[in-house]
């Protein structure tokens, strides 16, 4: 692929990832019916679950910043992860949040090369 094409493949899935986080993000700051019932299901306040939607904003924003990229993607590894882990712990299923995350990877490994050349060529500095 060349640097064009990657470059917009990975704005596209930037995009797409910041569409879905975001609207994730404003259903539980908003307090929606549906964030209420997941607050019920999770055990969780109100307060709290509307703080999670911040972070994840805050996340979700980072992650699109090309100088905060990477912090971002950490972040939202970490908030992911925990996500998968609550669904796991109340029975629900996880294809949701592990579909995002493999997204949100998937993204980061297309827009930063240095990820690329980490995981794929084992620390070979030469980029794919």
């Amino acid at each position: 692929m060349n640097k064009k094409i990657k470059n917009i493949v990975g704005w596209t899935l930037s995009g797409i990832v910041l569409l879905l986080l975001t609207a994730s993000a404003t259903d539980k700051i908003s307090g929606s019916e549906h964030a209420l019932a997941m607050t019920r299901s999770f055990g969780i306040s109100p307060d709290t679950y509307r703080s999670l939607g911040i972070i994840e904003l805050i996340s979700a924003v980072l992650f699109m910043i090309p100088r905060t990229g990477l912090p971002g993607l950490l972040l939202l590894s970490s908030y992911l992860g925990g996500a998968i882990a609550t669904h796991l712990q109340h029975g629900q299923s996880i294809c949701f949040p592990a579909a995002i995350e493999a997204l949100v990877w998937i993204t980061a490994v297309i827009r930063f090369p240095e990820l690329s050349m980490r995981i794929v060529n084992k620390g070979n500095l030469s980029p794919i």
